[in-house]
């Protein structure tokens, strides 16, 4: 099963790369059952980028490195006009040759259906009943005037093993400045209500439980204020106010000698680090202690070991595949997760000798922000 996050829309010499290295990992892998959850899908000029979108739907289906797929499903929330439901996510699901009897739940009928041939469904996906989608209450987040944040569920069953796909994106941090506030940060709880929220929904009494796979961007971030005091412990703080509002517009870290060296700059969206190294050296696993988010969850859901580096803010210049921009800290926003069913069936694999494996796509590849 290959788990990627996507970003479609974006220039065509990105989409270019992003498809060779997806084409590859199929290649190597050799997948029989294949998800592809994307969020953001179009990007946030969503009108502007359909045409980008179209094709590169349209790709992926007809390509040749995917001709053993015979069967597909492709959802894609395009819905944009609708403020109450759009959610910007896109679920791709590839079914090889070789796999026999795949079904999928109706959840309006409450029963499997056999799946044959490639179908898309877009625009309203509220109609289709071989899915679940809903976007989180504007209440979550009232500080964003329209977000796109949601989940869209799907139930198959494989050789008798029934499982739920679940595509998500969650809240992100608005300001690096409120999050460095508190710790835990006020953006970590309102993702841990979302998140919630989805498994309530998708445990709750109106189908049989099954096992589930949630995997998306998840917005996860470093606890900021752990981070800073750690990555400047030697450093003096500088704060900077508007002079207006008198409101904090900017943090400066400086080392205590070495000429006072800018070490730290922080503001709303610039996380400006002198040793972005930190982030890569041993795929940034010195820095996983910070990473608390899924601790909450800790007897409901479940993850492989990390051994990539952090997933998200890469550069979105070409020719910089390993460049973290310096809008955020550095985090692992794009995971896998599983309940604790989902991991047994997980274990179960590894104990038969198949190699599982958890990685990300593109390592030294521009990717988009997110790999």
């Amino acid at each position: 099963m290959a788990l990627p996050r996507a970003a479609a829309g974006q220039p065509e010499n990105l989409q270019k790369n992003w498809l060779r290295e997806f084409y590859q990992i199929v290649h190597t892998h050799r997948p029989h059952f294949m998800a592809l959850h994307c969020q953001e899908f179009g990007g946030k000029n969503y009108e502007a980028s359909m045409s980008h979108v179209d094709k590169f739907v349209k790709e992926l289906l007809s390509s040749d490195a995917m001709k053993e797929y015979n069967r597909a499903r492709v959802y894609l929330d395009e819905n944009y006009k609708s403020q109450e439901h759009f959610t910007a996510l896109g679920s791709f699901y590839f079914l090889h040759e070789s796999l026999k009897n795949i079904y999928q739940f109706d959840f309006k009928a409450k029963k499997y259906k056999k799946v044959t041939g490639k179908e898309i469904y877009s625009d309203t996906l509220e109609s289709t009943p071989m899915l679940e989608k809903e976007k989180f209450p504007q209440d979550y987040f009232p500080e964003c005037k329209w977000s796109r944040k949601g989940f869209v569920r799907t139930r198959w069953c494989v050789a008798d093993c029934a499982f739920d796909l679940v595509n998500i994106h969650l809240f992100h941090d608005a300001s690096n400045l409120v999050a460095w506030e508190t710790s835990p940060s006020v953006y970590s709880g309102i993702r841990h209500k979302a998140l919630g929220y989805v498994l309530d929904r998708i445990i709750d009494q109106r189908f049989e439980k099954v096992s589930y796979f949630v995997f998306g961007d998840f917005n996860f971030r470093l606890d900021s204020k752990s981070v800073v005091e750690t990555l400047c412990t030697k450093a003096t703080m500088q704060t900077v106010r508007a002079a207006d509002t008198n409101e904090v517009v900017k943090l400066i870290f400086r080392e205590s000698d070495n000429d006072r060296k800018v070490m730290l700059q922080l503001e709303k969206k610039l996380f400006d680090y002198s040793h972005q190294e930190v982030f890569r050296d041993n795929n940034g696993t010195a820095l996983l202690e910070f990473d608390k988010e899924l601790s909450v969850f800790k007897d409901r859901l479940y993850e492989l070991d990390i051994s990539f580096p952090p997933s998200y803010p890469y550069s979105e210049d070409c020719s910089q595949g390993q460049q973290y921009m310096n809008t955020r800290c550095p985090a692992w926003c794009d995971r896998v997760l599983m309940s604790p069913s989902a991991k047994e069936l997980i274990l179960r694999s590894e104990s038969e000798e198949k190699v599982v494996t958890y990685d990300h796509i593109g390592p030294s590849v521009c990717m988009g922000d997110h790999k």
